[in-house]
């Protein structure tokens, strides 16, 4: 009897200890792959950042290129402005000259 009771604290113990041991593997692999999660969503996050930031540079350096040629453009077309303006104003002043002197008969 006392053979059987010690065979069976045994496999009690030897049980326990198997239980044990996979307790201990599942809660391992838990935490492994919660270490693994984590790491993915750093490097999934310096990844969207990179991106962004790069996507950021691009638009900045398209905006600028933009402004300078707008301001070149409307620079030019300032000074075409200005040069029409002013032979428009000399044959408006010539005419008007002109029309005087046949008046006053010169």
């Amino acid at each position: 009897m006392k053979l059987m009771k010690s065979g069976i604290f045994a496999l009690a113990l030897a049980t326990s200890l198997t239980l044990s041991a996979a307790a201990q593997d599942a809660s391992q692999d838990m935490k492994k792959a919660g270490h693994e999660t984590k790491a993915a969503t750093k490097d999934t996050a310096h990844g969207v950042s990179k991106g962004t930031k790069k996507a950021y540079d691009k638009t900045k350096e398209g905006t600028e290129t933009a402004y300078d040629k707008t301001k070149e453009g409307t620079e030019k077309a300032a000074d075409k402005t200005a040069e029409g303006t002013k032979k428009a104003y000399h044959k408006t002043a010539d005419g008007t000259k002109k029309a005087a002197d046949k008046v006053t008969g010169k």
